[in-house]
This record gives structure tokens, sequence and C-alpha cells, in this order.
């Protein structure tokens, strides 16, 4: 006979002595009803969760709800669509290290770059062990949906946790380059149409929006170079092989501080406190003119529910933690760590900004 309770054990309904552990859902009518197959005895789902609870009070069965909602179990992967050196990784890093403080697992940084962020995204859209994440960024959620005719993800196939941070565009050239300042650099570009050459770290990039819509607000022509991230850019701009680039601040500070290139304006709306003498574009002739990075969680759509609130919470706090804010002020970003649905109304408010660029600028991907 298969009967409800562990070896040994007293039937609830019948006090009989039982051998064996089962039980079965039997449908009655209506009603979904727990039995016993001894012929005997019938229990209702209420008897069963009320005996459980006696039984898990006396610490006779497993504590399954604690187990169930044990999360993570395991290293958590953090993806970045770019290669290394870019504001991404510094954003990244700087709130894995927090998130591997408080979740109770490490979580490492996975550089994937390629095709403008699709190859990461399109792979961390398919995971599915529940511990994958990637960094969403102005790139790949408000941009490469408007540049590419088919993508290998869809927005759908994601969940947004929080919007980690936001870092200016500063805009600089070589040291070379025989301006001072914005006013200059825009004078020196229209005597010189189609001549002088911007980096960004590819189609479709922060630094790219960054650079176009400067050119479609002082009305100059320039050549786009996209490089495979800002590594390699920065590498040709300091060389000379570039004239100018938009950077974000975060991975451009330390080469504009060593004179390796010259920042002639920020896109900040405020003067930025590591560059106190470099003015903003809006102080330069362009009222109103903003132009800022952004970085967010995101997660595979599949994430258990009580993962990602858990993944939300901790990652609001960790992006503001101490050693977090030192690091994100000391590059000039800004913290956020918003809730899941506040990230999700910035998401669209960006798409439907950035769409009339893209549109306007005919931006293609590679």
């Amino acid at each position: 006979r298969q009967m409800c309770i562990r070896d040994s054990s007293a039937c609830m309904r019948c006090s009989c002595r039982v051998s064996t552990t089962s039980l079965f859902l039997q449908k009655n009518g209506n009603n979904m009803e727990h039995s016993l197959i001894d012929g005997t005895a019938r229990l209702t789902r209420r008897r069963v969760l009320s005996g459980a609870g006696t039984l898990a009070a006396a610490g006779l069965l497993p504590r399954l709800a604690s187990a169930q909602t044990a999360w993570p179990t395991k290293p958590i992967r953090f993806v970045v669509p770019f290669a290394p050196g870019g504001s991404s990784e510094i954003v990244a890093r700087s709130t894995a290290a927090e998130l591997g403080k408080t979740l109770g697992q490490s979580v490492f940084v996975d550089n994937k770059p390629g095709a403008a962020g699709n190859i990461a995204m399109s792979e961390v859209a398919r995971a599915e062990d529940q511990h994958t994440v990637i960094l969403g960024h102005i790139g790949t959620l408000a941009v490469n949906p408007y540049i590419f005719e088919k993508m290998p993800w869809k927005l759908s196939d994601f969940k947004p946790v929080s919007l980690l941070a936001k870092v200016p565009s500063l805009y600089v050239v070589h040291p070379d380059v025989p301006v001072r300042n914005l006013r200059e650099f825009i004078a020196y570009a229209k005597s010189k149409p189609g001549k002088l050459s911007y980096g960004s770290a590819g189609n479709g990039s922060a630094g790219h929006l960054a650079f176009e819509f400067l050119k479609m607000s002082a009305d100059i022509f320039m050549l786009h170079v996209p490089y495979r991230g800002t590594g390699p850019m920065l590498t040709d701009l300091m060389a000379g092989r570039l004239e100018a680039s938009a950077v974000g601040a975060a991975a451009i500070i330390p080469f504009i501080k060593a004179g390796k290139v010259r920042c002639i304006a920020t896109g900040s709306s405020q003067r930025l406190p590591q560059l106190p003498d470099v003015p903003t574009v809006a102080e330069q002739g362009f009222p109103g003119f903003e132009m800022t990075q952004w970085y967010g969680l995101i997660a595979p759509s599949n994430l258990a529910p009580d993962h990602l609130a858990k993944l939300s919470a901790e990652t609001m706090k960790a992006v503001k933690a101490p050693d977090a804010l030192a690091r994100l002020h000391a590059d000039a970003a800004e913290p956020i760590g918003d809730t899941p649905d506040q990230f999700a109304k910035f998401i669209a408010s960006e798409q439907e900004r950035w769409k009339k660029v893209i549109a306007r600028a005919q931006i293609k991907p590679d």
C-alpha cells in the first residue's frame, strides 16, 4: 500500500501504521483532493496543509520554501557587450564588485564585443541558467532597434533590472589639431568639410550618437570611423590617426589629464568638477544641448520574478554603496539605481529621442 506519511508514521485520518510515502491527486467532481491508496482514508487539501504545517513546526518536514527561494546558487556572469577600456567596463566592474558583497556569490564581468552589441545580446537572451545578466546601453537598447532591419534578439527577450549610471560625453581632439575650444573646432571643421575624421566605438555606439548630434547641431561635415570598442579607437586617436571623438568621461578623463588628448567641450548640463576649466557645449553657443551615455542592468526574460526582485533591490544598493559612489564620482559618472519600472520607462523615452536622430543622420550598421 502507498500511504501519505513517512515510514512507521501515523495516518492523520485513521491512526493506522503505514510503511510507504506517497500522495497523489484524485479528481472528485470539480474538486482535486489528496487521497490515500488504502481505500479507507481521504484527505482534503486543507487537512494536508494543516498536517504539513504541524510537522514542519516540529522539524519533521524539509524546509522546501527556503530551498526554492535561495538565489544565486553559483557565480553570476555579467556580460558587457563591448571591448574592454570604455565607460561600460568601469560602470560594470564597479557594480559587480558591490553585488558580489551582498549576493553571497561572486559576480564576474565578461566582455563580449561584436556587431554593435548584438552578439552578446543574442547569447544572453537565450541564457537559461538564471545566473547570466548583461549591461544594457544606449546603443543596444535605444539605437540598434532602429538601425538593424533584423536582429537576433527582441526587446521582449529581456527584463529591465535597474539603470546604473549616466556618464557625460566629452568632446576631445588630438593635441595637434589647432583648436582650444568648441567654437574654434566648428570653424576649423567648416573650413575643411569632409577632410576631418572622428572615431567611435562602433556604429550606433554612444560616441557615434554624440558626435552625430553635435554635427547636426553645428551643421558640420566630418567622416565617421567606427571601431570595435573604445580602447582601439583611443589608440588611433592618441596616435594622430583621428582628429576627434566623443567619449564617456569615465574612460577619457585620465588621458585628458595626461595631455594625450584635449577636451574642447563637455556634453553635461554643468561643468564637471574634474574639468572645471572646460565649458559645456551649451555654454559655447548651443543652449539646452546635453549628451550623456547611460548604462543599466538587464536580465533574460526567463529570470524568475523573485530572482529579479532580489537582483533589482541589491543593484539599487550596490550603485549607491560608499565604495561605488567614490569610484563613479571619480570618473564623473552619475549613479542612478532605479526600479525595473522606472528603467523601462526611461528606455522607452530614449528610444523616442534617438530614433529621430538616427533617421536624420541616416545611421546604418557596420
